[in-house]
């Protein structure tokens, strides 16, 4: 059975990453706060945020819908209804990181051929850095040298990161997006044995970005 006492510090530690923007928490408030569902991580983090906040945050991991509710049912075991640990970790995204010379060209690439947003960046100057679209999360890591030399990459076809979109129409309209915008493409749009349409675009440093959806 949780600890109160050990809850109250979880929020107030909650509280200490939001102020810090401490962004791996922005994903948590995101989940567990509906207020805050249609924001990116940036907005969450910039958004005003108490503590009753972080203790509502709280209850609702453990299955109550108020921090009043928690402590009533936590003083209320015969009648308690917390949730359950569970038997076994969810994985809820994967941020892929790509390795990078120049973190300012990577971000304006990312941003002005393929759409993405800055999530945050890292350092002064930056030596790290998060892009998004919608549910996609890129990391980019600035390195003195390339990881991968660019041949072996292009003849191994080795793909730093695969990002899918839910129809064919999709993967249509976000491949003309892209040559509209200019975009080096390693793979134009091509419907694979599988029974999927996918591209290749290769960023500024070499990496190949596959973007998929299903053939029709």
């Amino acid at each position: 059975m949780p600890n109160l006492e050990n809850l109250k510090k979880q929020a107030k530690l909650i509280l200490r990453w939001h102020r810090e923007r401490h962004y791996p928490v922005a994903p948590q408030i995101r989940r567990h706060l509906p207020r805050f569902l249609n924001m990116p991580d940036s907005e969450v983090l910039a958004a005003s945020f108490k503590l009753s906040d972080a203790q509502e945050l709280v209850a609702r991991q453990q299955g109550f819908d108020s921090w009043q509710s928690l402590k009533t049912g936590l003083s209320t075991r015969s009648s308690l209804k917390f949730k359950s640990s569970p038997s076994k970790a969810t994985i809820v995204s994967a941020e892929p990181q790509l390795f990078v010379a120049d973190i300012k060209r990577s971000c304006e690439f990312f941003r002005e051929k393929l759409g993405f947003t800055l999530v945050f960046s890292y350092g002064k100057p930056p030596f790290y850095a998060q892009m998004g679209r919608d549910a996609a999360r890129l990391n980019l890591r600035c390195v003195e040298r390339p990881v991968i030399e660019s041949t072996v990459r292009d003849r191994e076809e080795l793909l730093s990161v695969s990002m899918t979109v839910a129809t064919a129409d999709e993967i249509k309209l976000l491949f003309l997006e892209f040559k509209s915008a200019a975009v080096a493409f390693h793979q134009t749009l091509k419907k694979q044995p599988w029974g999927a349409k996918n591209f290749v675009v290769k960023d500024p440093d070499g990496n190949l970005l596959l973007f998929a959806g299903p053939a029709n």
